[in-house]
Formats: structure tokens, sequence, C-alpha cells
């Protein structure tokens, strides 16, 4: 299986404080891998760092076997920041539209429906002022826009934030349909349900360093817990493991 995105040896420092040491990681096309880690562990920077939006110091990235500088790499994936702040001059259509625009793709009705149905999202909302929005009906409005760009490659920075239980419900069904699709998905979050419930494989960053890689069950086996919320506290308490 070829690899979706390569993480090799990647260093990040701000001034004197490391806040990536060493991160090797391999997510492969079409799985879905789940960063997580507690706030401040490095999990967004490391997102920053694919993305090109900070300088890595050290190591390299590949998106699809490209260097994650060119700009053609980034032209795979679509992007979803923790902080999602749609702007608020223009309606929820307007946004939609627009951002079609940017990913080259043609407006589809059928498409859109099948979006907002995916987070549940009222087709009425799109007409309101996108500055009205809630920070929930906002969230779904973002995440409409990741689905509608159709990209190989999805890259969502704590993507159920903000969404209420039936929606968080209806994403993930809609993220295993992708799933077979053949769509990979790289996100980070601080929810271990959904890690559970959608994830081939997984990674927990703790201080900048990468405590496990494997899948929910083999991390599981590795700390000798019964559950995934054990295992992971188990492994940000213990030594390092790579």
């Amino acid at each position: 299986m070829t690899s979706a995105l390569q993480f090799s040896g990647v260093v990040k420092s701000y001034d004197d404080r490391t806040v990536l040491s060493g991160i090797d990681l391999a997510v492969e096309t079409g799985g879905f891998f789940g960063l997580i880690g507690v706030n401040g562990a490095g999990k967004t920077t490391l997102i920053k760092a694919l993305l090109d939006l900070t300088a890595i110091d050290a190591g390299h990235i590949d998106i699809f076997s490209t260097p994650h500088t060119e700009i053609r790499a980034r032209e795979s994936l679509a992007y979803l920041p923790e902080r999602f702040v749609p702007p608020h001059h223009a309606t929820g259509a307007d946004f939609l539209t627009y951002m079609q625009r940017m990913y080259g793709n043609a407006a589809d009705r059928d498409k859109c429906r099948e979006a907002l149905a995916a987070v549940d999202l009222d087709p009425v909302a799109l007409a309101q002022p996108v500055r009205t929005l809630s920070k929930g009906m906002a969230q779904k409005l973002g995440l409409v826009a990741v689905l509608l760009s159709d990209r190989p490659l999805f890259v969502l920075d704590e993507p159920m934030s903000g969404l209420d239980p039936k929606a968080r419900a209806l994403f993930k069904q809609h993220l295993s349909q992708r799933k077979v699709r053949g769509q990979t998905l790289f996100f980070s979050t601080h929810l271990l349900p959904d890690v559970e419930a959608l994830c081939d494989r997984i990674a927990i960053l703790h201080g900048g360093m990468l405590r496990f890689v494997g899948t929910p069950q083999e991390c599981c086996n590795r700390f000798d817990a019964p559950t995934l919320e054990q295992a992971y506290l188990r492994s940000v308490d213990g030594d390092r493991v790579r």
C-alpha cells in the first residue's frame, strides 16, 4: 500500500522549546488515521507543518510522494482548521459556491444535498449570513465544504468540535462511506470514541513525541488495557514508546 502521507524525522521548535521531536509517521492511501493527544501535544503544529503553514527545522514530509512544500502536493487534499471561522459577510450558500470554485468543481445539487445531510445541516441555513450561525452550524458548514471538494485526502483538525450528537453520528457514517470510495482521512481529535469508530491506525502524540503508532486494538494490547481510553492514559504516563 502506498503512503498518502509520509513524515520522516520531522522536527519543529519555537525559540528554545521543541514542539515536534523527530516524528516518523506514515498514513496509507485509503486509510483512516487518527492523531490523538492532550492540548499542547503538538497535533496542530504537525498538521500546520504538513500544510507548509509553518516551516520545519529538520526532516521532510511527502503528500502522495510529492514534497509538502510544493504547491501541487496540496492540490490533492482538503483541509479544515480547528478554529474554523467562515467569512462573516457571506451567506452559507455564497461560501459553499466560492469553495467549490476554489476546488475547481462545478456546483452539483445532489452532492450538496448529500453533504448537508451528512452533518445534519438544514439547507435553509445556507440563506443566512454566516455571522448569524452558531459555532456548531459554522463547523458543519466547513465540513460540507470539505466533503464537496471530493479531494482524495481530507486533513481535519478536531473536526467534531462543536457538533451535536446527531451530527457526529451522521458524519461518522458518511465518512465510512467515503472510505469505501477510497478516500483517505488524517485527523486530530480528543474524542476517543470517534477514533475507535473510524480509524484503522492511530498515533499518540505527547510532548512532541510519538508514544504509540498502530491500530486501536494494538494500542490496548500494548498497554494491557481493556479500553482505548485506559490504554491512552497508560501511554502518556509511561516512558516513550516508538
